[in-house]
């Protein structure tokens, strides 16, 4: 059975404690951790980026010169995409969907796989209580007794408590999240994760 150090409101280790093997013990495949990330990614992303066709520009309804008998090349609009100002061939539409689907079976896989590589490295912190005076300087020094002071760190809460928002909001990479929102994403984009023992069972709870 997986165990992690446990550490106190002060960041002094007070002993250990077990993980459900089945959540943190699991063998880590990058392929579909790979797959996840790409799919909750795309699935984020706005199709900002939009350009008009001939049909679509503005002007251009006159013939430019006749048919015949100047010399030059035949046409039948400056909006076409050979003129400058003339409508965009094949350009990007709004209209694009990103969005991929994903088995939550895999998700919820994924997450287990990430959670699993933390607590495998001594990147799974897991605290008694969190400080909740609302003071931002009690969570610095906590934060700076644990490990990996300095290294991008999530903090997971068993539920919204805003006094631990105001207090972690101005620390330097250190960001908080719901246990039970938290994803693939969010594990990745963090080096480490502190949660609380209550946290801890929310996680476990949520990926039975």
């Amino acid at each position: 059975m997986p165990k992690v150090k446990l550490y106190n409101k002060q960041g002094k280790e007070t002993g250990t404690i077990d993980l459900n093997v089945d959540i943190f013990g699991v063998e880590v495949k990058k392929s579909v951790v790979h797959q996840v990330y790409t799919a909750l990614t795309a699935n984020a992303r706005q199709p900002w980026a939009h350009t008009k066709d001939k049909s679509e520009v503005r002007g251009g309804g006159r013939k430019p010169w006749k048919q015949k008998g100047t010399g030059r090349a035949r046409h039948g609009s400056i909006r076409s995409p050979l003129w400058v100002g003339g409508g965009v061939t094949f350009g990007p539409l709004k209209t694009r969907n990103y969005k991929q689907k994903i088995n939550k079976k895999m998700n919820q896989l994924a997450v287990k796989m990430c959670l699993s590589d933390k607590a495998i490295n001594d990147k799974f912190v897991v605290l008694e209580d969190m400080p909740t005076d609302g003071k931002a300087k009690e969570v610095a020094k906590l934060r700076e007794a644990l490990p990996g002071m300095g290294r991008t760190t999530i903090f997971l809460t068993p539920k919204v408590n805003e006094k631990v928002n105001l207090a972690t909001r101005n620390i330097v990479k250190f960001d908080m999240q719901q246990a039970k929102d938290v994803n693939v994403v969010d594990l990745l984009n963090h080096q480490y994760v502190v949660i609380t023992k209550k946290g801890l069972e929310v996680l476990e709870n949520r990926l039975k």
